[in-house]
């Protein structure tokens, strides 16, 4: 008899979409988290290869689910756009998130935010930012050969990778664009655009009066018997 091959009965390793963990402990690092994330997404909108995130578990290691960790925010160049339960890495080229932003809360515990820098260091992220809205600071570490290593000072330095430029003002963070531009709000962003909108509306009501006037004077010049197009 020709005995069969074995076959695995080993079973597939299932990578949760969710750690359990709150997105945010309170009001101000949510706020924080989605400006970050949502200013980015919009700075790299126009880039295919430009991925951004929030809250989503990272997985660096095929074969380990318990290998993980979830940025407040993370940035992978080369990486397509698109929707993820997870970003596993062996599935994206094996890039590592090149960046990430943490939002310190009052219940984050210092071993806690150490072990994350451990992780950030250990599998490959190239800068790392950490800021506590509540007492105003700002720390970040950049990849200096194989490790990473704290930067100062943080005020005006610009993100090699991204381009954006950090500033302490007395309140807190400030963030600008290449171009200058400040880091906004949603709200900020919708009241911009309400503004765009009224101005645009507001030259079309002045181009529309314009008209208005030019055809009632054409018909007052043609009642009085002149031709509007001999007139220079």
């Amino acid at each position: 008899m020709v005995s069969q091959p074995a076959t695995s009965t080993q079973p597939a390793i299932i990578y949760p979409d969710s750690d359990g963990q709150l997105m945010a402990d309170n009001t101000k690092q949510f706020r924080w988290i989605n400006i970050i994330h949502y200013n980015l997404e919009w700075l790299f909108a126009d880039n295919p290869f430009v991925f951004v995130a929030g809250d989503l578990l990272w997985y660096p290691v095929d074969g380990n689910n318990k290998l993980r960790q979830a940025p407040d925010v993370m940035v992978a160049f080369g990486v397509t756009k698109g929707d993820r339960g997870s970003y596993q890495q062996w599935n994206e080229n094996n890039i590592a998130p090149q960046v990430v932003f943490e939002i310190r809360s009052p219940g984050n515990r210092q071993t806690e935010l150490d072990r994350k820098l451990l992780f950030y260091d250990r599998y490959g992220v190239e800068e790392y930012y950490l800021y506590a809205p509540d007492k105003n600071d700002l720390s970040g570490w950049l990849r200096s050969q194989s490790r990473l290593d704290a930067i100062d000072p943080m005020d005006g330095w610009v993100s090699p990778r991204l381009q954006i430029r950090f500033a302490l003002s007395p309140v807190e963070l400030q963030l600008y664009r290449p171009d200058g531009s400040s880091f906004s709000s949603y709200i900020e962003i919708q009241q911009q655009l309400e503004q765009a909108e009224q101005r645009v509306t507001k030259a079309e009501q002045r181009a529309t009066q314009a008209e208005q006037r030019a055809a009632r004077l054409e018909q007052q010049l043609r009642a009085a018997g002149i031709d509007p197009e001999q007139i220079n």
